[in-house]
């Protein structure tokens, strides 16, 4: 056996032998996996906010603006890294405005002169495109818009059936058979044309500022609650357009919902189709009124199985609409501007 000493010498030593197999291998894997993997990809997708997401309400869309000088996301929803604010003077450091269509009515100058790099703009309305004015100056103007439509980027509807697995149904008594709550009403609207052919086959009892009988606030759902039926006529009828007519005056109240408004097809998107009544069920007015007169009890209380599987959830506090932005904020398209929105809304 040779000695230790007349082994043959290698130009490096043996830990610098296993850097240098080690670093081959990597670089071997690094170059093949090139080809499966862009790595920039990778690393462009990062999250790109290390702060919370801040949103800017250039104007508070009810008539009383709320305190928001704090987290009420999280506090109030479990909604974290999302900061609401009015303060204008934060609009360079804003990752959204918020605007809601009434203040683009009043004036353009109500906007901000610029728009900051990488920030987005976000069009917010509930209103339906028949009371919705002034919309073709504001192309290329908006990167996302939040309404009511299901198409929205953001999809604010006015409610929607939670699941509740309690197995009860409720139904208020009831000594009235027909009611309807009316604010704004106009002749040329079809639902003033519907209810005056039905009113010639039935007594409908009729509340709110058109009739000069307001309800106060908490006055509204026991007044609708004694009715059998409600008429939850839409102010105008539009694809996905329906309001708290349907959700709260009608479903949160206890009374059966009579809707005029998108087809049936469109509010079986949203609940059971045993939950309601619509206009176009029958072949005249007369033949609906007789059916909501004549209805026996059994038939009746199959309107409310949905109640052994659902509760109303209502949709009326803005904070909460706007705190959702920063839930779907992730999965909003970066960089697109809607060319014409106007187009859009009246599709």
């Amino acid at each position: 056996m040779p000695r230790a000493s007349t082994l043959p010498r290698l130009p490096w030593s043996l830990p610098s032998v296993k850097v240098l197999i080690t670093t081959g291998l990597f670089i071997t894997m690094f170059w093949n996996l090139k080809y499966v993997i862009n790595l920039s990809d990778v690393f462009s997708k990062a999250p790109k906010h290390t702060k919370p997401l801040m949103i800017l309400v250039w104007e508070w869309p009810a008539k009383q603006a709320p305190d928001i000088s704090t987290d009420i996301c999280r506090d109030l929803y479990n909604i974290t890294d999302c900061w609401l604010t009015m303060d204008h003077g934060l609009l360079s450091q804003a990752d959204v405005v918020v605007f809601h269509h009434d203040v683009l009515q009043q004036s353009r100058d109500k906007l901000p002169k610029e728009k900051p790099p990488g920030q987005n703009w976000l069009w917010v309305s509930l209103e339906s495109p028949t009371n919705t004015k002034a919309l073709a100056g504001w192309n290329e103007t908006f990167n996302w818009v939040m309404t009511y439509r299901q198409d929205s980027d953001i999809f604010i509807p006015y409610g929607k059936l939670v699941p509740n697995w309690s197995a009860t149904v409720n139904i208020p008594r009831k000594t009235r058979l027909v009611s309807w709550v009316i604010s704004n009403y106009r002749r040329t609207q079809k639902r003033a044309e519907v209810y005056k052919n039905l009113s010639r086959y039935l007594h409908v009892d009729i509340y709110g500022k058109a009739n000069n009988k307001p309800l106060c606030k908490d006055c509204l759902l026991p007044t609708t609650s004694k009715s059998k039926f409600y008429l939850a006529f839409e102010n105008s009828i539009h694809r996905d357009y329906i309001t708290e007519k349907f959700w709260r005056n009608s479903l949160m109240a206890g009374t059966v919902p009579v809707v005029l408004g998108p087809p049936r097809a469109n509010y079986e998107q949203f609940v059971p189709a045993d939950s309601f009544i619509h206009v176009n069920d029958f072949e005249s007015l007369a033949e609906l009124a007789n059916f909501l007169k004549t209805v026996n009890s059994s038939r009746y209380r199959q309107f409310f199985s949905w109640q052994k599987r659902y509760s109303v959830k209502l949709y009326a506090d803005w904070r909460e609409r706007i705190c959702t932005i920063c839930t779907k904020y992730p999965s909003l398209p970066q960089g697109r501007v809607y060319p014409n929105l106007e187009s859009w809304f009246k599709a």
